[in-house]
């Protein structure tokens, strides 16, 4: 297992309990909470604004760099809150814009439940996971809304469908079908296709934690992982990707840490440094970006939301980046999060809505 420094210094430290969402079993911490550190960036609330179609944002999970290292991609859930998401609408939920933050194009109306990852892979194209299907009472209200969730979707960057995983409007087992995909990544050498399952409430007793790998073609090559607590175990595996050595780093946030595993899946430690990470994003360097929006003293004792930076080398923490301010006492912070080439951040943020960008000045 790889341990910091930092993580052994505390090995002796009180432990920390804490109560994981919708009421999952207790478990302990053996890392004392990280809350401060360097804050070199200036922030931008509501960066890019959906001028194409001139509505406000609906939740948002999703955000990407384009391939030219510049431009960003990001999902949004056409409405605020949880439901109904994208059934109650056309609005297009995939969003490009410029570097000022412009919107360039949009696209994907009518076509999602619940839009949440997204990835842009080596050519361009756009990958979006939709992370849930239509509840009963939502398949009687929309016409329409038993054809559509528990997808990815693989877009050229004009919006053409290239490529569909999963059955739309079910959720099952791989290959026939995918369970709530949270996001997508794909390996720059050979095309091989991770997902990430599930987004299913962790008290459901048939909860679903694993990776599914598929061929660039979409042929079901092997599963990571299964159910659990233990290593090479998730509970929400929210959002993966790889780093500069080609491993699988994957934010397992109902088990509070970040998991490092060879891409065939094999377990090489874990860093619990990071909180209970939501999204994540790694520079050239392997430095990770994690963002935690979901701390609270009943989740996490002790841990504040916020962006915490540190090495993968070696799992320290340098830098954290507070949550914004709002009229929560521990404020709010986005959950996906992306590192454009210049080293400036973004984050998709569910709860006060929009883009925000963090300039490192």
């Amino acid at each position: 297992m790889l341990m910091s420094g930092f993580a052994r210094g505390w090995l002796t430290a009180a432990v920390v309990v804490w109560i994981a969402l919708e009421g999952a079993q207790a478990e302990t911490q053996d890392v004392a909470p990280i809350n401060s550190g360097a804050n070199p960036y200036r922030v931008i609330r509501d960066w890019a604004s959906l001028t194409l179609e001139n509505r406000p944002w609906g939740g948002s999970n999703g955000v990407a760099i384009d391939k030219d290292g510049r431009t960003v991609w990001a999902t949004d859930r056409c409405s605020p809150g949880i439901a109904p998401g994208c059934l109650a609408t056309k609005a297009n939920p995939i969003h490009h814009f410029d570097e000022s933050g412009k919107e360039i194009r949009s696209f994907g109306g009518g076509m999602f439940v619940w839009p949440h990852g997204i990835h842009v892979d080596r050519d361009g194209n756009v990958w979006v996971t939709d992370a849930r299907v239509a509840s009963p009472a939502e398949l009687k209200e929309f016409p329409g809304a038993d054809q559509k969730g528990s997808v990815v979707i693989k877009f050229s960057p004009e919006g053409q469908v290239l490529l569909t995983l999963g059955k739309p409007g079910v959720k099952g087992n791989p290959p026939d079908a995918l369970t709530e995909p949270t996001d997508v990544a794909t390996d720059r050498g050979n095309g091989d296709i991770y997902v990430a399952e599930s987004h299913t409430n962790v008290d459901d007793p048939n909860l679903v934690g694993r990776i599914s790998v598929f061929d660039r073609n979409g042929k079901l090559v092997r599963i990571i992982g299964r159910t659990g607590t233990g290593p090479g175990e998730f509970r929400t595996p929210h959002m993966i990707k790889f780093d500069s050595q080609g491993r699988l780093i994957v934010a397992d946030r109902h088990n509070h840490r970040v998991q490092i595993l060879t891409k065939d899946g094999k377990y090489i430690g874990e860093y619990r440094e990071f909180s209970r990470v939501s999204g994540i994003a790694i520079d050239g360097n392997d430095v990770l970006y994690a963002a935690d929006s979901e701390s609270t003293p009943q989740r996490n004792p002790g841990w504040l939301k916020g962006i915490r930076i540190g090495s993968l080398k070696d799992g320290k923490v340098t830098i954290f980046v507070p949550p914004h301010k709002t009229d929560s006492a521990d404020g709010a912070m986005g959950e996906g999060i992306a590192i454009d080439a210049a080293g400036n951040l973004y984050t998709a943020e569910a709860t006060v809505r929009g883009l925000t960008k963090y300039v490192k000045d």
